[in-house]
């Protein structure tokens, strides 16, 4: 997924921030009101970070504050999908593995098998939106059993026209978009919707690139798509949000739980073998002590300030335990 020009510039100009939850007085922050790197010696090397596009606009935000602190570590970003993510992870080609669903079983399975140790920690919350074109004056709200009816496999050839999902709506045929099978914002909404991970029509535009989507939903009066919240954000002047069960996604609803199924969490997974390199396990912390601030930047919930502290003291224990 390609990060908008929109909100690379919200990214980039918004980073520093304090760290989520009104700040955390343990943490002592800099004046621009990020937290500082933890490295007592400047540090060298690598850190590859890959997977989720929804986590994408996090992790790069985190990286830019990070060069800035730790100028000579190279810290690589990329977004390929939490599915493909999890894959480099497990064989170990990346050291941080970003990913908008919890690791699978069968990934789990892998890790073990490559002798690959990891911990699992939530950075946001998410709301899944579903988008429609700004022409469309009817579709305001939606209900769980009309997304279901409309993605679900059995409605592949049955379910084409506005007027099959409601009746009274437009008798046009509804162009669908979405995002690929690599994703784990797929994952989460066929699970969420559907009710089975993976479960969805095969007659839909799938893109791993969530500007390919907004291009698409608004390009076509009769669009509708679903994508993470963040990305609408920084394209609502070209998109309509709507309703899902009578509540629209925003920092409040996803917050408490209220949008619902569609808020979920989103995690960075990191390898005990990884965080012997001093690079990576200052990485992390940073991560952590940041990670509030930049994913409300970017237009996602941050977690409340007492979760990044345990996070911290889970992280610590994780990389001094045998």
């Amino acid at each position: 997924m390609k990060i908008t020009k929109k909100l690379a510039s919200i990214v980039f100009a918004g980073f520093l921030l304090s760290s989520c939850g009104g700040g955390n007085a343990k943490l002592d922050a800099q004046e621009d009101g990020t937290q500082p790197a933890d490295s007592a010696k400047e540090l060298t090397g690598k850190i590859r970070i890959d997977g989720s596009s929804t986590v994408f606009p996090i992790s790069g935000g985190i990286a830019e504050l990070f060069r800035g602190e730790e100028p000579k570590v190279k810290v690589i970003v990329n977004k390929s999908g939490s599915g493909s993510g999890f894959k480099m992870f497990s064989s170990r080609e990346i050291e941080v593995s970003d990913a908008s669903r919890p690791i699978k079983v069968k990934e789990v399975k892998k890790c073990k098998e490559a002798g690959v140790e990891y911990l699992q920690l939530e950075v946001a919350y998410d709301g899944l939106a579903v988008l429609v074109n700004k022409e469309n004056t009817w579709a305001d709200s939606l209900t769980s059993a009309d997304l279901k009816k409309l993605w679900e496999p059995a409605a592949e050839g049955v379910v084409k026209t506005w007027a099959d999902i409601r009746e009274g709506w437009p008798t046009e045929e509804i162009a669908l978009f979405g995002p690929g099978t690599a994703s784990g914002t797929f994952d989460y909404f066929t699970e969420a919707i559907v009710g089975e991970s993976g479960a969805i029509r095969s007659d839909y535009s799938p893109s791993e690139d969530d500007d390919v989507l907004v291009q698409g939903i608004a390009g076509d009066e009769n669009a509708l798509g679903f994508f993470g919240l963040a990305y609408y954000e920084a394209n609502k002047d070209k998109l309509k949000l709507v309703a899902v069960n009578g509540v629209k996604p925003n920092m409040e609803t996803v917050k408490t739980g209220t949008y619902a199924p569609l808020s979920r969490p989103l995690f960075i997974y990191v390898s005990k073998q990884s965080t012997v390199k001093p690079e990576v396990a200052s990485f992390v912390r940073f991560y952590l002590k940041n990670a509030g601030g930049v994913a409300k930047t970017v237009g996602y919930v941050p977690l409340p300030a007492s979760d990044y502290e345990e996070s911290l003291k889970k992280f610590e224990d994780f990389t001094t335990s045998k």
